[in-house]
């Protein structure tokens, strides 16, 4: 900036604490921009200064980001999980952190539920709950390489998206089901069974025939694409679906598969705006796993819920899940339902908001309040805020809003505890009790203890000290 520009600048105050201030600005018109701070949690000081003090830290941050930013993912098929994800039967996988079935919300068992009618382990509601207790082995999405929306359970014989990138990592979600009584938040009645059995029969085929003929489909390309048209990639995937939708259709088309099968698979995903989520999310997995395993760096590579906790991991403290009980989302209920029906946060899919889609990226996508809260001015803050606890913008995603400046990316655990700001994540609401469904969508935060917790241990490795 030249001096010319710095005398044309209008100085701009910035307040900080007390409102006395910001008060008096105010009375004489002076411009003024408040700043909210507090001091880090009690026994945070010390982490955060012992951090500040290792050499290099702050560079493997920066090598954590710049992982995450080279990550090029594509669409390159559809597989069964028994072979994508290795179980087999009486094995599920869910969302979030560890689980058992004794802590498990009602939406975790009715998925639950769900995946054992659907797979012929049990003939009821009942008998499944009994098989649950019993002889069930549960374990996290995250930890095979996979991700799972809301409840997020996959059994061995459903259909399961697979991406890969150019290291040849590979990540697996499985197809969406649509919106209201589906699996994935809890619902297990005989319609949630049938469209299971058909995406399983008739879809997932489709799918693999079209693949077959199109080839790898960039996702990266479709994610930078979907920010310039409205979408965050968490809550609104209308413009990513219908890219999708572009790249399957001809070539589901030229499959050779029957007609009609091509037309229910085609009107299945033109009437799901939210079909691509299951593939943005395995992206989003690509991008975390990228950043693992750098000593010294506080950049999460995974955020995820399972209805009882909400958990994060950490580039530089391993495999382990630093945990809390998870929020309520607060945002808009469906019609019949109360705050009081809503079961706290759950699922995989904050993997976007940890690669600085969804909530970082409501800037692209002001539409979304209509669906989370909010207003727009309240979206445009919210992308702005998260660059306070981010490492670096990334050069491929970017906020038309703002300029084209790249999407907020590389979450640190000690800007979060320095700032007194966890992420912001917009999410769908599930009924508490099993079976319910949808409730409605939010917002919501994670628990800062986890983010201090994650701070101590981070701490404790890097400089040999107790945590």
């Amino acid at each position: 900036m030249s001096i010319a520009d710095l005398l044309s600048t209008e100085p701009t105050v910035v307040t900080v604490g007390t409102p006395l201030l910001a008060d008096a600005l105010a009375a004489q018109g002076v411009a003024y921009e408040p700043v909210e701070w507090a001091p880090p949690p009690p026994g945070a000081e010390a982490d955060l200064a012992a951090l500040a003090a290792v050499p290099g830290r702050a560079a493997a941050d920066r090598t954590a980001f710049e992982r995450m930013a080279a990550v090029h993912p594509h669409l390159v098929g559809v597989t069964v999980a028994s072979e994508a994800v290795g179980i087999g039967r009486h094995q599920l996988l869910h969302a979030g952190p560890p689980l058992t079935w004794d802590r498990a919300s009602g939406p975790m068992r009715g998925g639950i539920i769900a995946a054992l009618l659907y797979e012929g382990w049990a003939d009821t509601p009942e008998e499944a709950e009994h098989v649950a207790a019993t002889s069930l082995e549960l374990s996290p999405c995250h930890h095979h390489h996979a991700v799972g929306p809301m409840a997020g359970i996959v059994s061995p014989s459903m259909p399961m998206w697979v991406l890969e990138d150019r290291d040849g990592r590979k990540a697996h979600c499985t197809l969406n089901e649509g919106l209201g009584k589906v699996l994935r938040y809890g619902a297990y009645e005989p319609s949630v069974i049938e469209r299971l059995r058909w995406m399983e029969a008739e879809l997932a085929p489709a799918l693999t025939a079209a693949l077959a003929q199109s080839g790898p489909i960039d996702v990266r390309a479709i994610i930078a694409n979907m920010l310039a048209m409205g979408d965050e990639g968490h809550n609104r995937n209308r413009a990513a679906t219908s890219m999708l939708f572009r790249a399957l259709a001809p070539a589901m088309v030229r499959s050779g598969l029957p007609s009609d099968q091509v037309a229910d698979a085609l009107t299945f995903i033109d009437s799901n705006d939210h079909f691509f989520l299951n593939v943005g999310m395995p992206a989003g997995k690509l991008i975390g796993d990228a950043a693992e395993g750098i000593e010294g760096s506080g950049v999460v590579t995974a955020m995820a819920r399972n209805g009882t906790d909400f958990g994060i991991r950490v580039s530089g403290t391993g495999d382990r899940w630093f945990t809390a009980p998870a929020n309520v989302p607060d945002g808009l209920l469906l019609a019949g339902f109360t705050p009081e029906d809503a079961n706290p946060d759950i699922g995989d899919s904050a993997i976007t908001e940890t690669v600085g889609l969804g909530g970082f990226a409501m800037a692209t996508a002001p539409a979304i309040v209509q669906l989370v809260g909010g207003d727009t001015a309240y979206a445009m803050a919210a992308t702005r805020l998260m660059y306070e606890i981010t490492v670096g913008e990334h050069p491929t995603y970017t906020v038309p809003a703002l300029g084209f400046r790249g999407l907020p990316t590389g979450i640190d655990v000690t800007r979060v505890v320095r700032t007194g700001e966890p992420p912001i994540i917009n999410t769908g609401m599930a009924g508490k009790v099993a079976g319910t469904g949808q409730v409605g969508a939010g917002l919501v935060r994670p628990p800062m203890e986890i983010f201090v917790e994650a701070t101590a241990a981070l701490a404790a490795l890097t400089t040999g000290t107790p945590s």
